[in-house]
């Protein structure tokens, strides 16, 4: 299938860079320091797909010591911008960079695997970071729900695009972020959740639990759906080999 890299731009990365926790974002990342309290014990992280760093950040800011590894060079570029203290590492397609071993308490893929193309390629990878693992070691992979691309929201549209409507796991769909003054669509993959089920138990991978955020009504944002469906889905992952 062809599928570019609609992040590994320079205009993206600089919206990007800018962004924050608004709107439906914050329901992404509101429940992780809970999530992050109760499944990991250590304090070294691996923010995989990191971007511009946001998300890195935001390990860092809850005390992990965090690495960033991405394959965009201009996200790379403006997270060491943004951050020139931070530990960031551009790497090839389909790898950790220099972090095969296991090393990581945690490994926070956020939204990352919305932009991985295939299932074995997702397979590969998720093996990949299976093994980067230190024995009780989880990764948190917070993907797009199914549902995202099919309704409005506080931060994105989807109203242009009806062919997401008939979309399955494996196909193309696009979504407007409305945070950010870059007003291109974003292509997304869609990954059903018994999908990404089928690929964590090819990768040796036992899902633990999974979280799905709503807004609770009492949070300064003008909500739309997110009262009533989850946007997100974060799924907490260990490596069956490492207990």
């Amino acid at each position: 299938m062809d599928f570019n890299n609609v992040y590994d731009d320079e205009l993206r990365a600089l919206a990007y860079a800018g962004l924050e926790f608004p709107g439906t974002y914050y329901l992404a990342f509101r429940d992780l320091p809970a999530i992050f309290a109760r499944h990991v014990t250590g304090r070294r992280a691996l923010d995989f797909g990191c971007g511009a760093g946001r998300s890195t950040r935001f390990l860092q800011n809850l005390g992990f010591e965090t690495s960033g590894v991405d394959i965009a060079a201009e996200m790379i570029r403006q997270a060491r911008k943004m951050d020139p203290g931070g530990d960031y590492h551009l790497v090839a397609d389909s790898t950790a960079g220099p972090f095969d071993q296991p090393v990581f308490d945690l490994i926070l893929a956020a939204f990352t695997f919305d932009n991985i193309p295939t299932r074995e390629k997702k397979r590969v990878l998720f093996r990949t970071l299976g093994r980067c693992l230190k024995s009780g070691g989880v990764i948190v992979n917070l993907v797009s729900a199914p549902e995202i691309y099919v309704h409005e929201w506080a931060s994105f549209s989807t109203r242009d695009f009806p062919g997401n409507r008939t979309a399955v796991s494996g196909q193309k769909v696009r979504i407007v972020m409305k945070d950010v003054p870059d007003q291109r669509p974003v292509e997304d993959i869609l990954c059903a959740d018994e999908e990404y089920r089928a690929i964590y138990a090819a990768s040796n991978l036992e899902l633990v639990t999974t979280y799905r955020p709503l807004a609770d009504g009492s949070e300064p944002f003008i909500w739309i759906h997110e009262t009533r469906v989850p946007p997100w889905v974060i799924y907490i992952l260990r490596h069956l080999t490492t207990g």
